[in-house]
């Protein structure tokens, strides 16, 4: 851990060996394995400027210490787009220290700066210790999840 206090920036094309063990590390929290190739197409459409998907990266000095990923898509209940927070994943040693709120606001900015009319994600129930910070910056909707996995 550095003296320099964490940075939020996004994704760049150098950050691919800090991105993956995080990256890896969040499927291994929700118990799934990605094949490599959906990983490379991952890192390459959070690079691509035409995607409507992107990456920031919490960084100690060199290292990516936290990643959160996210996408806009249209809204057929506002004029403005919702920004969808699909991943957030910080190191298990950094955790507890504000690199998650930091991420999570910066996801926050990058939206408002785009109009966005609102910024969403899901978690497992079972995720204890990131629903105690997501109930201090976040209001619970009361929706639950259903899906077809195709």
């Amino acid at each position: 851990m550095s003296d320099a206090p964490i940075r939020i920036r996004p994704l760049e094309a150098l950050d691919r060996a800090g991105w993956e063990p995080l990256w890896k590390g969040y499927q291994t929290f929700y118990e799934v394995a990605l094949p490599v190739s959906s990983i490379d197409l991952t890192f390459a459409r959070l690079l691509e400027p035409a995607e409507p998907m992107h990456c920031v990266v919490a960084t100690d000095g060199d290292a990516i210490v936290g990643i959160a990923q996210f996408l806009f898509h249209r809204s057929t209940w506002t004029p403005g787009d919702y920004c969808y927070l699909q991943d957030l994943f910080v190191l298990e040693t950094r955790r507890g220290n504000g690199v998650g709120r930091a991420l999570i606001e910066a996801v926050v900015a990058r939206a408002k700066a785009q109009g966005a009319s609102r910024v969403y994600w899901l978690t497992h129930e079972t995720n204890k210790q990131a629903m105690w910070l997501y109930d201090q910056v976040a209001e619970k909707s009361g929706f639950l999840q259903y899906r077809f996995v195709l």
